[in-house]
């Protein structure tokens, strides 16, 4: 059986967003065709409050849904459809735009703030649909203990286990953690697109065993059947994503994601005009 074997390797860009959030965007832009159907990973690793405190203040979202999971921390958000709530350790926070929302959310002071939030794209057809978002909370997520690792099931399915699914597109998502200098394999669907982002330690991937990958690197993958990680002398943590590609043309402007660029002009005009918002 085939093994995965990297594709390339990326560190990102340390960035200001939102009111003064200083954050890591691992993939963004540029990196929309290797990575589809995910769009952006910004990744937060703080222990000063100061580099998040300001969070993210409303602002629209349109053509995609985020994911924001949390390691360690905590989270408040809202939205325009009157939905509050908050995330934390151990917890997610699942959001469809759709056609139109208003977003906030405000990370709160913590010892450490660790987790990321995930940019995933919506097909052509439910570009438009109507808003929504579910939390994710810790007795949402299973865990799976095996010989070697530990996997916690964020999204998706693994070894006959399943955690939360979207509506519209499906995704894999498992924080996974590998035993000192052990090594971990695992199934996967060769038709996805998969890459995995390293938490906290280093490892070596596929069969090759002179490449050592150090954290807060994004690692993507080429097509096959089988994933296999080699954890470094201090264990390895990751993030690992897979889905499938949606091979649809792609239209970005900020928070907004579209297929042509007349669709992505008419959503600031309406932004402009106050029409944004569909659906209250």
């Amino acid at each position: 059986m085939a093994t995965r074997k990297v594709l390339k390797t990326v560190t990102g860009t340390r960035q200001i967003d939102g009111a003064g959030v200083r954050l890591v965007r691992v993939i963004g832009y540029h990196d929309v065709r290797d990575f589809d159907p995910f769009l952006m990973l910004d990744a937060f690793d703080s222990r000063n409050p100061n580099d998040y405190i300001k969070g993210f203040p409303y602002h629209p979202h349109r053509g995609i849904e985020t994911f924001t999971y949390l390691i360690k921390g905590q989270m408040e958000h809202g939205d325009s459809l009157g939905n509050r709530g908050s995330i934390g350790d151990g917890e997610a926070q699942w959001m469809t735009a759709g056609s139109g929302i208003m977003h906030q959310e405000m990370p709160q002071a913590s010892e450490h703030l660790l987790g990321f939030q995930l940019w995933i794209n919506l097909p052509q057809k439910d570009k438009m649909i109507q808003p929504c978002y579910f939390d994710v909370k810790r007795d949402m997520i299973k865990t799976v203990a095996e010989e070697n690792a530990t996997v916690k099931i964020v999204a998706g399915d693994y070894k006959n286990q399943s955690g939360v699914k979207g509506k519209h597109v499906e995704i894999q998502l498992l924080d996974i953690q590998v035993q000192p200098c052990k090594n971990m394999e695992m199934l996967t669907d060769k038709n996805c697109n998969l890459f995995v982002y390293i938490i906290e330690g280093s490892g070596f991937f596929g069969d090759d065993s002179t490449r050592e990958i150090p954290r807060s690197t994004a690692v993507l993958f080429d097509s096959a059947e089988n994933f296999r990680v080699v954890a470094g002398k201090e264990g390895i943590r990751f993030a690992l994503f897979a889905g499938k590609p949606l091979k649809e043309p792609v239209a970005w402007g900020g928070p907004i994601v579209m297929n042509t660029r007349e669709e992505l002009d008419r959503a600031f005009v309406e932004l402009d005009e106050g029409t944004f918002i569909k659906h209250q």
